[in-house]
């Protein structure tokens, strides 16, 4: 990845993005669906989840292996359940349609089980759950992924880095605590871009394909990745896989084809959310407030996510905005 970065507006990287995903299939509302979640993710600097996956997406819409005109299906089967079937779509796309109504269970039921399933890789769970908060409800979501990690004292990968996400609102439309983060020590991105940059990685990130502790990211991409806190985080790895696949009635982990590959069989994954009406107890933002303000005793401590500002204009990395501009053309 290049140091010498572009800065371009939100609204471009937008636009672009949006364009690339309509030229090779997509409809225009979810080209807009799919642009959203790439601009927040370069925004925050989260670039695994953002224009890196551009090209993939359009390969994906071209060979059909994700449909980009699909008219994902929303369901209500019972008062706290909510249920999308993306249709081998966008994920965005999916969770775009079955929100509305989910929000509205909520409200209805205190707290709703949301569950899309039959998409493409949602990449970043905080863009889901953020929304669910401002929105006014509290929001855990997870999903699983390609296989990745094996079990603690194992070698054979079972599930992906099955990243869990949680945000609370802050009572104004805003987002007071969020955090996304992978249970796997590291995200896969991570790896990769140590073998790009010719890095060791730190041990504990990784296994060999014999099950060894390893530094080595080609001995880390030929092995597996290990659970964060070991038992501890497998633990959450298998919740994940459980409720992402088992809830939606998409794949497990260990049936996931390679996400990027161009052609092959469409993702079929699930993610899972819960959401929570913060109303159903009068104290629940005096908890926030007060939980925030012991964390901010120490200077340097804060709530996770609490401050996270949206860059305008962007640093972008200039092969990959000027491979998006290719794609839009």
């Amino acid at each position: 990845m290049s140091h010498d970065m572009t800065e371009i507006s939100q609204n471009d990287i937008h636009q672009v993005t949006a364009r690339a995903l309509e030229r090779h299939g997509a409809l225009p509302w979810i080209a807009d669906a799919v642009a959203a979640a790439v601009t927040e993710a370069e925004a925050t600097g989260n670039r695994i989840c953002g224009l890196y996956y551009l090209e993939s997406y359009c390969q994906q819409l071209q060979s059909g292996r994700v449909k980009g005109d699909v008219e994902p299906a929303v369901t209500r089967p019972r008062p706290g359940v909510v249920q999308v079937d993306g249709r081998m779509g966008f994920a965005q796309a999916a969770f775009l349609k079955g929100l509305p109504v989910a929000l509205e269970a909520a409200r209805d039921c205190g707290a709703v089980q949301f569950a899309v399933g039959h998409t493409h890789t949602c990449t970043s769970v905080g863009f889901f759950t953020g929304q669910i908060a401002r929105a006014g409800m509290i929001g855990l979501g997870m999903t699983n992924a390609s296989p990745i990690v094996a079990p603690p004292g194992g070698k054979t990968r079972v599930i992906g880095t099955n990243p869990i996400a949680f945000s609370v609102p802050d009572g104004h439309g805003g987002v007071a605590m969020q955090f996304d983060q992978s249970t796997s020590t590291v995200a896969l991105g991570k790896i990769t871009m140590a073998k790009a940059a010719g890095e060791p990685i730190p041990e504990g990130w990784a296994v060999d394909a014999q099950g060894r502790p390893t530094t080595d990211p080609d001995a880390a991409l030929a092995g597996s990745l290990v659970s964060v806190g070991g038992y501890k985080g497998w633990g959450f790895g298998l919740m994940v896989e459980l409720l992402a696949a088992g809830m939606t009635g998409s794949v497990t982990s260990r049936d996931v084809r390679p996400l990027k590959a161009p052609e092959g069989p469409p993702h079929d994954l699930g993610q899972f959310y819960l959401l929570i009406d913060p109303g159903a107890s009068s104290e629940f933002f005096e908890t926030v407030t007060k939980v925030a303000e012991a964390v901010a005793i120490d200077e340097e401590a804060r709530m996770p996510g609490q401050g996270r500002v949206l860059a305008d204009p962007v640093r972008v990395d200039p092969a990959a905005w000027e491979l998006a501009q290719k794609l839009a053309v």
